[in-house]
C-alpha cells in the first residue's frame, strides 16, 4: 500500500515538472520527463509493484533467488573446468582416439611397394680425417680451400 502511494506521488511530481518544462517552451524535454513520470504509475496499475513487494518480503522468494544463484555458480564452474580440460566429453574422446591412431610406429605408416623396390644400401664411405682441433665444422672449408689450391 505504501509503495503504491509513493509511486503515485512520484508520477504526480514528474508530471508537474513536465508541465513547468512545457511552459518554458522546451517541449521535447517536457515529453521525455512526462514519459519517465508515467512509468511508476503504470507499474502500479499492472500489479508489478505489488508483486515486487510480496517478493521482497517473502522468505521463499529469497530462498529461490539463492537456489538460482547456486545454479549459476555451478554452471560457471563447470564451464571453467571444461575449458581447462579442453572441451566437452565428446571432444576429449575424439582427441584420445586421434592420439591412439597417431601412436603407430613410423615404419608401419610407410607404403609397401614390394620387396625389390628398396634402394640398395650404399657402402659406408671412409671416415674423414679429423682435424687436429677436432672440429668437423671446418672440414668443408678445408675441402674448398684445397680444391682451389690454397
Amino acid at each position: 500500500m505504501i509503495a503504491e502511494t509513493v509511486c503515485s506521488a512520484v508520477s504526480a511530481a514528474g508530471l508537474g515538472i513536465a508541465a513547468v518544462t512545457a511552459y518554458r517552451k522546451r517541449f521535447l524535454t517536457a515529453a521525455r520527463v512526462a514519459a519517465y513520470s508515467l512509468v511508476p504509475i503504470g507499474l502500479v496499475m499492472t500489479g508489478v509493484v505489488e508483486w515486487l513487494a510480496d517478493t521482497a518480503f517473502s522468505p521463499v522468494a529469497w530462498a529461490g533467488f539463492g537456489v538460482l544463484g547456486v545454479a549459476w555458480v555451478l554452471f560457471m564452474t563447470t564451464r571453467a573446468v571444461e575449458r581447462r580440460r579442453g572441451g566437452t566429453r565428446k571432444e576429449r574422446k575424439e582427441a584420445r582416439a586421434a592420439a591412439q591412431r597417431d601412436a603407430v610406429a613410423p615404419g608401419a605408416s610407410a607404403p609397401s611397394l614390394g620387396a625389390g623396390s628398396r634402394p640398395a644400401a650404399e657402402p659406408a664411405s671412409k671416415p674423414a680425417k679429423a682435424s687436429p682441433g677436432g672440429d668437423d665444422d671446418f672440414s668443408d672449408i678445408e675441402a674448398i680451400l684445397k680444391k682451389h689450391g690454397i
